[in-house]
């Protein structure tokens, strides 16, 4: 058991498989309360029944669509009503697809920023009153190294998540004042079926195959930062090394790495 989890209400979403399931799965090992939503019930509700069977939480499903907005609020009124208070809610719900900018279309763009920016704020801003009403909580918004680290075949996908770490920058000083944690966790690529949208032809997971994240270990890391002071969670620790060499230097890591960044 985590002390500081126990007992507590935790709402994923993006809960159905890859990193928001394995997060369920650790949050109940440490004793939390889970409030599940994702688009993809029935494979929520066998997490539910797994996690109750071997963890003996509380777990509820919630079927939604993050971009759905006026579901969104009748959702987490729904979560209040049956846990009574909302304690951390994890951001996990987004998608990308690798693909040059002219490549990409339109319906895809706006898809991506629905879903990976606007359904991020609308959860955010059902939790945030009531957070802030009872001086406690805990924002975990999963951004991307690619929010810090623009490459080709990423535009869009990039500039999302370039704009849940201005918001989530953003919100952290402004909860701050009420008690209220807001922390960004920047992956690399991990090892999930992201990428069976993400890279359709195969070639990036190809290159890359080797340096996945296990969604294990980063979901461990993650829920083990649940209501600490982390500002950021960045891994794998050499990309992140990357990104700030970026920042720096702009014009000649894209000068130097542009073929390899093509890899993808």
């Amino acid at each position: 058991m985590n002390r500081r989890i126990k007992g507590k209400t935790i709402v994923i979403t993006g809960a159905s498989g890859g990193l928001g399931e394995q997060m369920a799965i650790k949050a109940a090992e440490y004793g939390g309360n889970l409030a599940l939503i994702a688009r993809r019930v029935h494979l929520l509700e066998a997490l539910k029944e797994k996690l109750q069977r071997e963890y003996n939480c509380k777990v509820e499903v919630y079927p939604l669509n993050v971009t759905e907005y006026e579901e969104v609020q009748r959702t987490f009124n729904a979560i209040l009503q049956e846990f009574g208070s909302i304690h951390a809610l994890i951001n996990n719900a987004g998608f990308g697809i690798f693909q040059e900018a002219h490549e990409t279309s339109f319906q895809d763009v706006k898809g991506m920023m629905d879903v990976n920016v606007l359904g991020l704020m609308a959860c955010t801003g059902e939790v945030l009153p009531f957070m802030r009403e009872q001086g406690f909580g805990h924002v975990m918004n999963i951004a991307s190294q690619a929010g810090k680290f623009a490459s080709p075949k990423s535009s869009a996908y990039s500039a999302s998540k370039h704009a849940v770490l201005g918001y989530t920058n953003s919100l952290r000083m402004e909860a701050k004042r009420y008690g209220v944690k807001v922390t960004a966790v920047n992956p690399g690529p991990i090892a999930t079926d992201f990428f069976t949208i993400a890279d359709e032809s195969g070639t990036y997971v190809k290159n890359v195959e080797k340096f996945m994240l296990d969604p294990r270990k980063v979901a461990e890391k993650v829920v083990d930062s649940l209501f600490t002071n982390a500002r950021e969670i960045n891994l794998p620790r050499w990309m992140n090394m990357g990104s700030r060499f970026y920042q720096m230097f702009p014009s000649f890591v894209e000068k130097v790495g542009n073929t390899l960044f093509f890899k993808k």
